[in-house]
């Protein structure tokens, strides 16, 4: 076993000090932690920058072949190295500074885009740029990434920690909902309407460049250095198999990422789908699409607030399961909608309750990990998140024959069964009381 670190790890305020049971946690409590403040803004920065390329990349790789078979590859290249790399990423979460990895990750990403913004801007870009792009920035994310989750909980009190987790998955959130807007509009804006202009994109491009430098100087300011919590002499090989072995051995580690993967994996089809469904369905057009993703967004976001409040929640196990169900339920009444004043406030209660699960199974994982193995379990969601693609697959090819909405009226059926599985196979999971 690797050697465990000897750094305390930050205290819990007296019993009498904490707040009371159920919503009554501040919702910002985590943000007077100054280590975590500066970690959380240079978050805030990186996942604006990501989402902003994301609607760059796609808007310009459309512009150039024309082919929504190009942005699947595009797709693939970044997500591709999220399953091959993660776990190499967690070994280095444990053995290396923290803090160092990440300014080096975050450094890596703007050079790379600074390069990439010089290639758009002066209209020499070409599709393989983005798949060079794609591949080097998934491999910095997938190897950065598991360092990153794992300097949460060694800078927040454990009573703390799930309203630190949920204000992190806020930020994703609100990146997900403001992202995309901001780079539209200053394509929109640069571009005059012109589709085939890189111009607008090379600009977007520079203020992705700016996001990065703003990660890489609030990561700077940390005092915190998330020193190494393990100095295995062993192989990376041999890590790697520690912790897989360390996962397969605890109930509730390995139960907690049974959590994880399984429901996503059927509730990931709607964001692939959601275009059809708004054009098929709804007929909608673009205008409803971006009315439809606003309001998942936004509800995702007040899932995740939500969770900030809810540190001092008792039995979270069931309550995990309970939340999983209302997600099932909402998914199926989204899927049935067949108007925009149905739809909408059903995909709102769809992100808001996935979001909430997400949040909620993320801390409960931090906390069960033990210190020295958390960035290798971390390395594994990673990795079992980049398989959820797979999920889209057989929903893909019912949808295709039978329809967008009995499409998703299956994944809904599938999640809140899949739940009730794992509640029946997972006891330890059921007998999660607070989870510190």
């Amino acid at each position: 076993m690797p050697e465990v670190s000897k750094r305390p790890l930050p205290k819990d305020p007296p019993e009498d000090q904490r707040p009371g049971l159920f919503f009554s946690q501040g919702m910002f409590d985590s943000l007077a932690n100054r280590e975590f403040r500066y970690l959380w803004i240079g978050n805030l920065a990186a996942q604006f920058a990501m989402q902003m390329q994301i609607v760059a990349r796609g808007w310009l790789i459309y512009a150039i072949t024309s082919s929504p078979l190009m942005l699947t590859w595009t797709l693939l290249s970044f997500s591709l190295p999220t399953f091959l790399f993660s776990l190499f990423g967690g070994v280095i979460a444990d053995r290396f500074e923290k803090k160092r990895v990440l300014m080096i990750s975050q450094g890596l990403n703007f050079a790379a885009t600074l390069v990439m913004t010089g290639i758009v801007i002066t209209g020499h870009v070409e599709f393989m740029d983005f798949i060079y792009f794609g591949l080097f920035n998934g491999t910095v994310l997938a190897l950065s990434l598991p360092a990153r989750q794992s300097m949460i909980p060694e800078i927040v009190a454990e009573s703390l920690l799930f309203n630190a987790m949920a204000l992190a998955t806020s930020g994703l959130n609100l990146s997900r909902v403001l992202g995309p807007v901001l780079a539209g509009g200053i394509i929109a804006l640069i571009a005059h309407g012109d589709t085939t202009s890189s111009f607008g994109v090379g600009v977007v491009y520079c203020v992705i460049s700016g996001l990065y430098l703003v990660s890489v100087l609030t990561l700077a300011l940390l005092r915190y250095k998330g020193e190494a919590t393990a100095q295995s002499k062993n192989s990376v090989m041999s890590d790697i198999r520690e912790g897989l072995a360390y996962m397969w051995a605890s109930p509730v580690v390995f139960g907690l990422i049974m959590m994880s993967f399984v429901p996503l994996l059927f509730a990931m089809p709607i964001q692939f789908l959601m275009p059809a469904f708004s054009e098929d369905v709804l007929a909608a057009g673009p205008d409803g699409l971006g009315l439809l993703m606003a309001a998942m967004g936004g509800g995702a976001l007040l899932g995740s607030l939500a969770v900030a409040r809810m540190g001092r929640l008792k039995r979270k196990g069931l309550w995990l399961y309970g939340i999983a169900m209302f997600w099932a339920v909402f998914l199926g009444v989204f899927a049935i909608s067949g108007n925009m004043w149905l739809a909408m406030p059903a995909a709102g209660l769809v992100g808001m309750w996935g979001s909430m699960y997400s949040a909620i199974n993320m801390s409960l994982v931090q906390l069960a990990v033990d210190q020295s193995m958390r960035g290798r379990v971390n390395s594994i969601l990673m990795m079992s998140f980049g398989l959820m693609p797979l999920g889209v697959i057989p929903v893909g090819l019912v949808a295709e024959y039978y329809g967008i909405q009995v499409a998703l009226g299956m994944s809904a059926v599938l999640l809140g069964v899949s739940s009730v599985l794992l509640g029946l196979c997972l006891p330890a999971i059921r007998n999660i009381d607070r989870g510190y």
